[in-house]
């Protein structure tokens, strides 16, 4: 019961941060995008190798690099997440809170879609109807900003493609944020190097509170993923899904409240239908784990009876 706790306390902490991620983004400006996502590369290897050093987590990195299929997953993972990422931070830092919300609504009807083709899995009648309604809430969409949402779509693929490759590598989780940072540490280098060269660099050019809170978005960054791997290993895949749907809420309300981006009545029909899909989804799969957890305990009280049928025969 301890760890079932500990678990939603982790994964509920993950999400309210990953939530407030927009006041956070916005208060880094005037940096730009790829500038934020140096520092939170940077940041991020810095104090996923001080976690490191504290657990003596190193000989494992050591022999990832004897393994070279391995370390072309990793590659491919540090690609997707690097391009969630900064388009992430440039949907915020641009203005588009909203449309980035919705990439994270989005995200769970694209992961089954990534299920079925990656692994086979066969969907249930709802969960179709639940990504039909998720289509056609992204046609809706796509007339109303008169173009594809490419942000919302952009960061719903990469994330569950990076959720992909996660689970067909299955390395803890420090390992493979360290190996991801490392991986992107070298272009990150390279671009404040230039950014320097060029007198744009805005690292303690802005006011000290901004120093700190750029330097800072490394940590900011791989703290809620570490807590949402931990909180993965703890409680059911059900809870984990029904509270991710928090963050984009969150966001969502960032964007309308706080920043005033607009929500016209076709975008709130977009969302709407986003939102049923969703809906549909997860009273899906809660009746499906109900029905599941159902048969597994009638399994467990027919076994002994059976046994004792048996007994005599013996």
């Amino acid at each position: 019961m301890q760890k079932l706790r500990t678990g939603y306390v982790y994964a509920l902490t993950a999400n309210l941060s990953w939530g407030f991620f927009p006041i956070y983004f916005k208060a880094l400006r005037p940096s730009g995008p790829v500038e934020i996502l140096a520092y939170r590369i940077l940041g991020s290897l810095v104090f996923v190798a001080l976690l490191l050093f504290v657990i003596r987590g190193w000989r494992r990195l050591f022999a990832l690099v004897r393994r070279p299929r391995t370390l072309a997953a990793i590659g491919a993972a540090t690609t997707l997440i690097a391009i969630n990422w900064a388009t992430y931070t440039y949907g915020v830092v641009s203005g588009h809170v909203v449309e980035t919300s919705l990439g994270y609504f989005i995200n769970p009807l694209v992961a089954v879609v990534f299920g079925l083709f990656a692994f086979g899995e066969r969907l249930r009648r709802w969960q179709w109807v639940a990504l039909g309604i998720g289509a056609v809430a992204v046609v809706v969409l796509t007339v109303d900003y008169g173009r594809l949402p490419w942000i919302a779509l952009t960061l719903a693929f990469s994330f569950a493609g990076y959720g992909l490759v996660k689970k067909r590598l299955g390395l803890p989780p420090t390992d493979g944020l360290f190996a991801e940072s490392a991986m992107l540490t070298l272009p990150a280098l390279a671009y404040l190097g230039w950014l320097a060269a060029q007198g744009r660099s805005t690292l303690g050019h802005v006011s000290p509170a901004h120093t700190v809170l750029l330097l800072l978005s490394g940590v900011g960054t791989a703290v809620p993923l570490l807590l949402f791997a931990a909180a993965a290993n703890r409680i059911p895949m059900t809870g984990l899904g029904m509270l991710q749907y928090l963050t984009p809420t969150l966001q969502l309300l960032c964007g309308i409240l706080l920043y005033r981006e607009p929500m016209p009545p076709s975008r709130l029909l977009g969302f709407g239908l986003v939102w049923v899909g969703l809906l549909v989804f997860t009273w899906d799969a809660l009746r499906n784990a109900h029905r599941s957890a159902s048969a597994r305990r009638l399994t467990l009280v027919a076994e002994p009876e059976l046994a004792s049928v048996r007994a005599p025969g013996r």
